[in-house]
């Protein structure tokens, strides 16, 4: 079955737990979305990590909301968006 892009959930991640006020936020901005967020409390903090470890987890981050088949993701971690912007940049299309 095929899953328009309506229906796809966004995805958002984040080094822990700090992204859950993100989360809060679009649900209540988008309150008909559905969200799938991914908290890596096995990693954190991101801010310790070199500038390639931080790309690293990021991309496979990235990857593992890909596979839930999102439609969106929100980079909801600073020092990923900080760092591992010029990544996204180059290989990801931005709506």
């Amino acid at each position: 079955m095929n899953t328009t892009l309506k229906e796809k959930p966004i995805g958002v991640f984040d080094s822990g737990i700090g992204g859950l006020t993100v989360v809060k936020h679009l649900s209540t901005v988008l309150p008909n979305e559905h969200i799938v967020y991914f908290g890596d409390t096995a990693r954190v903090p991101y801010g310790s990590k070199s500038n390639s470890t931080v790309i690293e987890y990021s991309i496979q981050d990235t990857n593992f909301l890909l596979h839930k088949n999102v439609k969106v993701v929100v980079v909801a971690c600073n020092t990923a968006s900080s760092i591992a912007i010029r990544i996204y940049r180059k290989n990801l299309v931005f709506l």
